[in-house]
């Protein structure tokens, strides 16, 4: 079997939804050996002529290359342009910790620049914020509203970046059924990156780990590494795998998998599961093995994991191991993992990171040119390549403690940062972007750190990190000391969040609200009245669990399963907003084109303002029509009203996945406890650069717009942001926040 075959064999199989972000999901295999198509001989002719050729054409495609430039291009002010991302990053924290002397370097380019408050996007979430940032346009017209979508026909979640389509047809070989065709990987972000404008002008642009570029779009005169929504190897969005001798810990855990194993003596022996397989009409789960030999005396655990072998003492990373999953035909699976022991007696605990593609031999396409992934593997070794690759859920879990996720964290930024210092030094006439996590993914599980109150810090450690937050945006101030060193006079430099951070104290649930005001209904023989307006009166029910049809309960179970749609107007999913079941869009929708704009006015007056039982604060501060507030093309596949929550409150846990709680508003209690998904205007983001911005009020939105003006390129009709300078460095209106 061919490497193109091996390829199409394991991307047309579909495999396990997404855990962290429930969607349809697939898993693929890496190219392979295949076989040779031309001879050594064949080989040197072929490029020879093929060199012969490219040096007598050179002279033709230089002048048609200056004559393209001189038709897109005007004076560019710049020769240089720099953008670090900072996840996340948040003004109010930078500004406190710039007073205290504690960011000198974040202080110096303030002074000698500017520093602003950056207008995130409506809603204000990665995804959407990000794809803002690499258009120039708003979600409606670059058609990213959340991680979440939902399908209209079955009301599941699915993934809101990407969509993979399997061959149609395939043919039986023995036991193996190969898929015939290639598949469909689509990017369903809309609208053009303003990088892909700078390359048509013939400007190198580096584009490192920008989320929501995957697949990655090619460049003809640059290389991308794609970032946010690279699933792992089992085609999720990152799912760890826990090994226990302890059956206590029996249980549900989301995000990963716990396996029990025994221990006989001083040995462990299990098997890591990975993706399903590609060939088999079961889908039999691929696995690869290992053995844990305890010596009790060293304290220390020895591996033979996967062909690995590597000795680790109690709360100690592993490097990354390769793995290799055989499906069979010659189709093998490469992915990456790293381990950790957890506790090595009373009970052995094993802790393995989500499956990363090995970028050394990737199984699907995470950058371009395909070969720059492996360029950097071979540069730098081994690193990760998911798209939330920071074990989040792991530590919701419990399954690892703050130090582990924090170890974890910053040894993937390390990776990030060898990347970014690479393409500085290579990249001296160009764009460079690159985008780190850790300032993203610390604030989530830390910010409880700077609130004694938090419900998160109930029976969890409130001391040894409390500085963890402080020493993250200290670590941001020495990068960007890194980055000044490749900055002069003719670089243009910026610094960006695409949104802010708050506390997240409580989470609101309002498919709970919709049951018990009557504009949802469980499938029952007593459901919530009507699915008209606020009379109706939700069945008495335990509204954390799920019960089936005919057990005189309302509740709603995940994804949205035990609704009875012929009563319900109005639900919930995903993070930024709650959707109408509207008839004719919709499969079951009951909501008329007449009662539409009505049902959005009155849920709107109802929601606006509403308050949190318990504490009297106000909930959600806005909610906004997307017709309203959106005029773009997709604007059709945004949520019909986007709900602006208060700080201290976001969607909750439950609510992302379609289902319902005991109570409307809840306290967040797990280690997740910082968030932006909130009012748009509440969690603005972060602005540095090393000129002076003239705007009053810039944003995402204008970041591409103003990097195109001081290259000398004309900023494309469609983008609706904004140049935000003024085009000369001694004007502007200074570097205040």
């Amino acid at each position: 079997m061919s490497a193109s075959s091996k390829r199409v064999a394991f991307i047309g199989a579909a495999v396990t939804a997404a855990v962290l972000y429930p969607a349809a999901a697939h898993a693929y295999v890496g190219p392979g050996a295949g076989f040779a198509v031309v001879g050594s001989l064949a080989v040197v002719f072929i490029t020879f002529f093929l060199a012969l050729g490219s040096l007598i054409s050179w002279p033709f495609r230089a002048l048609t290359r200056k004559l393209r430039v001189r038709k897109l291009r005007g004076p560019s002010q710049i020769k240089r342009a720099i953008v670090l991302g900072l996840d996340g990053l948040d003004p109010v924290l930078a500004k406190r910790f710039m007073q205290e002397g504690k960011l000198p370097h974040f202080a110096k380019l303030a002074e000698d620049g500017s520093f602003r408050m950056l207008e995130t996007a409506c809603p204000s979430m990665s995804p959407v914020a990000w794809s803002t940032f690499a258009t120039g346009v708003d979600a409606s017209r670059h058609n990213i509203f959340d991680f979440l979508g939902r399908d209209e026909k079955s009301y599941l979640p699915i993934l809101s970046s990407t969509r993979i389509t399997n061959p149609e047809r395939s043919f039986r070989l023995g036991r193996y059924r190969i898929p015939i065709g290639k598949p469909s990987i689509r990017l369903m972000r809309k609208s053009r990156t303003f990088w892909s404008v700078l390359d048509d002008c013939y400007i190198p642009c580096h584009i490192l780990r920008v989320p929501i570029t995957f697949p990655p779009e090619k460049l003809r005169n640059g290389v991308v590494l794609s970032a946010m929504c690279v699933p792992d190897l089992r085609g999720t969005q990152g799912s760890f795998t826990y090994f226990t001798t302890d059956r206590e810990k029996a249980g549900s855990y989301t995000g990963g998998t716990l396996v029990f194993v025994e221990r006989e003596g001083n040995v462990v022996e299990g098997e890591l599961p990975g993706p399903p397989s590609p060939l088999t009409e079961e889908h039999e789960v691929l696995t690869v093995p290992f053995v844990a030999e305890i010596d009790d005396f060293s304290e220390t655990v020895t591996f033979d994991f996967g062909g690995n072998e590597v000795t680790l003492g109690e709360s100690e990373y592993s490097d990354w191991l390769p793995l290799e999953f055989n499906a069979g035909l010659g189709v093998k699976v490469k992915g990456l993992v790293r381990i950790r022991v957890q506790k090595i007696s009373p009970e052995f605990e094993l802790y393995v990171t989500p499956i990363n593609i090995d970028p050394d031999s990737p199984a699907m396409p995470i950058s371009e040119p395909s070969m720059f992934s492996q360029y950097l593997a071979k540069l730098q070794g081994s690193y990760a390549t998911l798209g939330l690759a920071e074990d989040t859920w792991a530590l919701n879990e419990r399954m690892i403690d703050e130090l582990a996720f924090l170890e974890q964290t910053y040894a993937i930024h390390r990776e990030r940062e060898k990347m970014f210092m690479n393409s500085l030094a290579k990249n001296r006439n160009g764009l460079t972007v690159a985008v780190f996590d850790a300032t993203d993914r610390i604030q989530h599980m830390f910010l409880r750190y700077l609130d004694k109150d938090h419900p998160s810090n109930r029976d969890k450690d409130t001391e040894i990190h409390s500085e963890a937050i402080e020493d993250l945006y200290v670590r941001m101030d020495v990068l960007l000391k890194r980055v000044l060193e490749h900055v002069d006079d003719e670089t243009l430099l910026l610094v960006i969040s695409d949104h802010g951070f708050k506390q997240f104290k409580r989470g609101v649930n309002l498919n709970t609200w919709a049951l018990e005001n009557g504009y949802m209904a469980g499938k029952t023989d007593a459901t919530a009245g009507g699915g008209g307006g606020g009379d109706g009166e939700a069945a008495a029910c335990d509204f954390g669990s799920y019960c089936a049809p005919g057990e005189g309960t309302s509740a709603i179970g995940e994804y949205l399963s035990g609704v009875d749609w012929s009563k319900t107007k109005v639900y919930q999913l995903g993070l930024s907003g709650i959707y109408i079941n509207r008839k004719g869009r919709e499969a079951q929708g009951i909501v008329t084109s007449d009662e539409y704009r009505a049902i959005k006015k009155e849920l709107k007056e109802k929601l606006e303002g509403l308050r949190d039982p318990d504490t009297g604060e106000v909930v959600i501060t806005s909610v906004y029509d997307a017709e309203e507030v959106m005029d773009g093309p997709y604007a059709g596949n945004a949520p019909d009203l986007i709900i602006g929550y208060n700080v201290g409150y976001r969607a909750s846990w439950d609510a992302a996945v379609g289902k319902s709680s005991v109570s409307v508003v809840e306290d967040n209690v797990k280690s997740w406890s910082g968030d932006h998904c909130i009012d748009y205007r509440l969690v603005p983001g972060v602005l540095f650069t090393n000129r002076k911005v003239e705007a009053e009020r810039p944003g995402l939105i204008d970041i591409g717009p103003s990097i195109l003006d001081l290259f000398g390129v004309r900023v494309p009709d469609y983008m609706r942001g904004r140049p935000i300078y003024s085009g000369r460095e001694s004007e502007g209106t200074g570097g205040d926040e």
